[in-house]
């Protein structure tokens, strides 16, 4: 069996990418227009947001256009060959798709923190680390649950976006 070389980092594959980018951040920018402007209950409209993803992606497209033009990211690390870690992707994706399919029965909070912990779960496993699962589940569940419920009380109190919650009092 032959083996291939390593491929070389193009300057031009990586052009294409930053155009790319740009291309989305277009195609983003677009809608963000279409989306009405007025202003919420914290004097933000529901096309801010948007904007500023697209602000992101015009900066980083502009950067990748930018470093391809100077002849690419030359100080990258070959890549390895190795395979995709597909348990680590079925965790993640796990994750994803029961947070869209439960966050309208148990609430955001609870739905968000389900897919920090199985998101962490598969990231663990894909970089092989040897972390005891009892151990973890029960640091990624604070940590989820600490990153998911100030993130609900911003979008519910401060900006008055009506998110899912388990119990009518907006708390949870």
């Amino acid at each position: 069996m032959r083996q291939h070389a390593p491929a070389k980092h193009s300057p031009r594959l990586q052009l294409l990418v930053g155009l790319g980018v740009l291309l989305l951040a277009l195609g983003l920018g677009l809608g963000a227009y279409s989306i009405p402007a007025q202003a919420g209950y914290a004097g933000v409209g529901p096309n801010f947001l948007p904007w500023v993803v697209t602000l992101a992606l015009v900066l980083c497209g502009l950067r990748l256009v930018y470093k391809a033009g100077r002849g690419g990211f030359q100080h990258m690390d070959e890549h390895s060959g190795d395979h995709p870690d597909w348990v680590g992707f079925v965790w993640l994706s796990a994750g994803l798709l029961l947070n869209a399919a439960l966050i309208t029965s148990i609430g955001f909070i609870l739905s968000c923190a389900l897919c920090f912990v199985l998101a962490a779960r598969g990231m663990r496993l894909a970089q092989g680390e040897p972390v005891p699962w009892r151990v973890s589940l029960s640091v990624d569940v604070l940590v989820g649950l600490l990153i998911a419920a100030p993130v609900y009380w911003a979008f519910t109190k401060f900006l008055g976006i009506n998110l899912p919650g388990l119990t009518q009092t907006g708390w949870l």
